[in-house]
C-alpha cells in the first residue's frame, strides 16, 4: 500500500459560522431549542441575522474544523465542501487554505449562497446554532475526488452531511473508495438531533464497517440507542462499533471497542467561553494521533488537549498551535 499523500482527508458541510454572544430570552424569544443545531431556510437566515447582536464571521463547518485543527498538529490535511463563488465563499476557501488545508474543490458559478450557520453562545457557553446549508448542500458525488481520497489514511465525515440526499452519495463513494483502497473511514455523528433523523441508517454504517470509527457525545449515543442511561448506550456501541470514542465534556472521553472501554480524563482549563467546536477539535486531535499510528490513549490525549483550547475562546477553530501545545504537554506533535 501507498505511503498515504494525506493524513487526514475531511468531507462535510462548508459552512462560514456567525457567531454572537446572547441570553436565555433571545432563545426563547425565536422559539429555539437551547443547545440544538436546527436546518433552516434562507428566509429565517436572514431574520436570525437581523434580530442577532454584534456577530463573529469565522469559517466553520464541523468536519472543515476537524481538518483544520488536524493541520494545527502539523499533519498534512484536506478538505472536500462545496461553497459558491461569492464573499463567504471566497472567505470560506481563503481561511481553510491558510490554515494549512488543501482545498481544491471548484466554488460554484451559481446556485444558493454558500452556507452559514448563526451560533448564538449563551453566558454559561452552550451554543445554539441554526444552520442554513446553502451551495454545502450541492456537494455531490462528481464533487469527490477519488485519487485525493485513496491517498489519505483516513476519510473523516460528518453526519450532518446525511441530510441532503447528493451529499449522502457522495459520503458513502468515498467511504467504498478508501476502503477499497484499505484506508479508514471515520463518522462523527454530529448532534442528536441528527442522529434523532438518521438513526437507523446511521446503526448500519457502524454495524456493516462502512465505518471504522465513530465519534459520538454522550447525548448522541443515548439518541442513538434510545435509551437515558450512558452504561446502556456505550454496552450497545461496543457490540455495534470496530472502534468508538464517546466524549462527555469535562468527564472526559470513553474510547470503546469490542475488546473493552477505557476512561481518559480531560484537560482542565481555566474558564469555559465558547463550546463550539469542542467536539470537533477533539476529533482532529484523536484522528491526528490514529494516523501516526500512536496508541488509543494517547491520541485521546491529543483530542482533549484540542478541545481545550478551543473552548477557551470564541469560535471553533484553534487560535493556539496545537503541535506547540503537543510538545507543551509531553505528547507526540
Amino acid at each position: 500500500m501507498a505511503k498515504p499523500r494525506f493524513d487526514v482527508l475531511g468531507i462535510g458541510n462548508a459552512i462560514v459560522d456567525i457567531i454572537a454572544r446572547t441570553q436565555e430570552d433571545f432563545l426563547l424569544s425565536h422559539a429555539m431549542q437551547k443547545g440544538a443545531m436546527v436546518l433552516i431556510d434562507e428566509a429565517r437566515a436572514h431574520s436570525i441575522y437581523a434580530a442577532m447582536g454584534p456577530a463573529l464571521e469565522i469559517s466553520g463547518g464541523s468536519a472543515a474544523n476537524t481538518i483544520v485543527g488536524v493541520a494545527s498538529f502539523g499533519a498534512s490535511a484536506a478538505f472536500i465542501g462545496k461553497v459558491r463563488e461569492d464573499e463567504l465563499g471566497r472567505t470560506f476557501a481563503h481561511d481553510i487554505r491558510a490554515a494549512g488545508v488543501s482545498f481544491e474543490t471548484p466554488l460554484a458559478a451559481g446556485g444558493s449562497s454558500t452556507g452559514r450557520c448563526y451560533i448564538l453562545v449563551t453566558p454559561d457557553g452552550e451554543r445554539t446554532m441554526n444552520t442554513y446549508l446553502g451551495a454545502a448542500q450541492e456537494l455531490g458525488p462528481g464533487d469527490i475526488d477519488s485519487e485525493m481520497v485513496a491517498a489519505s489514511a483516513i476519510t473523516y465525515l460528518e453526519g450532518y452531511l446525511w441530510d441532503p440526499k447528493n451529499a449522502k452519495q457522495a459520503f458513502l463513494k468515498a467511504a467504498s473508495i478508501a476502503h477499497e483502497a484499505q484506508r479508514l473511514v471515520a463518522l462523527t455523528l454530529s448532534d442528536a438531533f441528527c442522529v434523532d433523523r438518521w438513526r437507523e441508517e446511521f446503526l448500519e454504517l457502524i454495524r456493516t464497517g462502512i465505518v471504522d470509527v465513530t465519534f459520538a457525545n454522550e447525548a448522541e449515543i443515548k439518541s442513538l440507542y434510545q435509551t437515558a442511561d450512558f452504561d446502556t448506550a456505550v454496552a450497545a456501541l461496543r457490540e455495534d462499533a470496530a472502534l468508538a470514542v464517546v466524549t462527555r465534556s469535562e468527564q472526559g472521553c470513553w474510547i470503546v471497542s469490542r475488546e473493552g472501554t477505557q476512561r481518559v480524563g480531560a484537560v482542565p482549563i481555566e474558564r469555559l467561553v465558547d463550546a463550539t467546536g469542542a467536539g470537533d477539535l477533539f476529533a482532529s486531535g484523536f484522528l491526528f494521533g490514529l494516523a501516526r499510528g500512536v496508541d488509543l490513549s494517547t491520541a485521546a490525549r491529543l483530542g482533549a488537549l484540542a478541545a481545550s483550547e478551543v473552548i477557551q475562546h470564541m469560535g471553533a477553530r484553534p487560535e493556539t498551535s496545537l503541535e506547540a501545545l503537543a510538545q507543551q504537554n509531553g505528547l507526540p506533535a
